[in-house]
C-alpha cells in the first residue's frame, strides 16, 4: 500500500529560497511543501492543517519566527512538532536561543539544500522509528520516569525541551558508556555523522544545567565523548 508523503512547511520570507527548498525537497515523492512568507500565516496554516515538520525563519515581517516556535511548543496539538530553524542569524547566542525555544536543528544561511532534505529526513525518521522500552530511573538527585515523560531533581520536576529530554534518556539508557558525540547525532538527532553541528555540545551543557545537583553524573570524556554514571 502506497504510503503518503510527508508533508512539510516551510516559512520563509524570500521568495527565491522558498521555492528552492521546495523544489529540492519535491525532488522525490515522499515529501510535498507547502511555503508561506509570515509567522501570522505560519501559525494559521499549523492551526489548519498539521504538517509533519515546519522549517522556520527566524527573520520573518510581523510575528517573527522566536515567536512561532514558542506558540507552536505552547499548543497542545503541537507541542511535539518537530521544527528546524533556518536563519542567516549564526551567533552562537541565536543558536542557543533556537534550541532553548525548542527547534529540534538550527541551520544557518547559505546552507546546502542537499544538507536541509538530509536533516529533514533525520528528524521524520526519528519521529516514525520505533521507540525504546519504557523505563524508570532513580539515583540520589535525580528521577526520570520515561514512560510518563517527566524529570526531577531533588523532589522538583525539571522542565526539558523534547531534544534535552530524549539525549538524557539516551545517556541513561547507556549509562556508565561512553558515547561520542557521532553516535549521539545519530541515537537523538539521527544524523549521519558526516553533518558537522554543535548541537550535542550545546544540549549537553543545558542539560547538565537544568538537572541541577545530577548534573555532574554525565561526565565529558576528553577526546571521546560523554558518558551518564550512576
Amino acid at each position: 500500500m502506497p504510503v503518503a508523503p510527508s508533508r512539510i512547511l516551510v516559512v520563509e520570507d524570500e521568495a527565491d529560497v522558498a521555492r528552492l527548498i521546495k523544489h529540492t525537497l519535491e525532488r522525490h515523492s515522499d515529501l510535498t511543501v507547502e511555503t508561506v512568507g509570515s509567522g501570522s500565516a505560519a501559525l494559521a496554516s499549523v492551526a489548519a492543517t498539521l504538517p509533519d515538520l515546519v522549517v522556520l525563519d527566524l527573520n520573518l515581517p510581523g510575528v517573527d519566527g522566536a515567536d512561532v516556535c514558542r506558540t507552536l511548543r505552547a499548543r497542545p496539538a503541537s507541542a511535539t512538532l518537530p521544527i528546524i530553524m533556518l536563519t542567516a542569524r549564526a551567533d552562537e547566542h541565536d543558536r542557543v536561543l533556537g534550541l532553548d525555544l525548542g527547534a529540534d536543528d538550527y541551520m544557518t544561511k547559505p546552507f546546502s539544500p542537499r544538507e536541509l532534505a538530509a536533516r529533514i529526513r533525520a528528524v521524520l525518521r526519528r519521529r516514525s522509528g520505533p521507540g525504546s522500552a519504557v523505563s524508570l530511573y532513580r539515583s540520589p538527585h535525580l528521577v526520570a520516569d520515561f514512560d510518563a515523560v517527566s524529570v526531577a531533581v531533588d523532589g522538583d520536576p525539571v522542565k526539558l525541551t523534547r531534544r534535552e529530554f530524549e539525549l538524557l534518556k539516551c545517556l541513561v539508557e547507556n549509562r556508565n558508556r561512553v558515547l561520542s558525540r557521532d553516535r549521539l547525532l545519530t541515537r537523538v538527532w539521527g544524523y549521519d555523522q558526516s553533518i558537522e553541528t554543535r548541537s550535542v555540545d550545546v544540549h549537553v551543557g543545558r542539560l547538565r544545567a537544568k538537572l541541577g545537583a545530577a548534573g555532574p553524573q554525565i561526565e565529558t570524556i576528553v577526546g571521546l565523548g560523554y558518558r551518564f554514571v550512576g
